[in-house]
């Protein structure tokens, strides 16, 4: 009996190991994550966020999903640069086609903040003039698996 509940045992662990992804629940999380150096994914479910158009909410947000690696940042701790909460700050621009005949730069900024809100920018820029096409703003908070928030934080 004591074999099979080892084997198991190891079956669910090398399982975890080869499949799973920790998910982190909030700011403290992630900075020691980042600090470990490990890679850290971060999955954005924009429905699931407050959308912000020129300072307005908005009464609902897309249903989309979008992620990135946390590969590049930089952290300032609260009063580092003039700022009251302490963050983590990253972004990410990509070429991506939105129909068969037109292409846009797509950029993200997020920014997380240590009381674990989270702010995300998105514009989809023209590639030859760099003109904003569009410009969202979302606010939400890091999922924990327990409240509603928009972003999931993977390492």
């Amino acid at each position: 009996m004591k074999k099979i509940l080892y084997f198991l045992f190891a079956l669910v662990l090398v399982t975890t190991i080869i499949h799973g992804q920790k998910q982190l629940d909030n700011f403290e999380q992630l900075l020691e994550s980042l600090k470990k150096g490990n890679e850290v994914k971060v999955r954005i479910h924009y429905a699931k966020c407050n959308l912000y158009i020129k300072g307005e909410k908005q009464k609902s947000s897309p249903n989309a999903i979008g992620g990135m690696t946390l590969d590049v940042f930089e952290y300032f701790a609260p009063g580092s640069i003039k700022n009251e909460k302490g963050f983590l700050a990253s972004s990410k621009k990509s070429f991506i086609s939105l129909n068969n005949d037109k292409f846009v730069y797509n950029y993200v900024k997020i920014k997380i903040y240590e009381d674990s809100s989270v702010e995300i920018n998105a514009k989809y820029l023209e590639p030859n003039s760099f003109k904003v096409l569009m410009n969202e703003t979302f606010k939400t908070v890091i999922n924990n698996g327990k409240n509603r928030g928009g972003v999931w934080l993977y390492e």
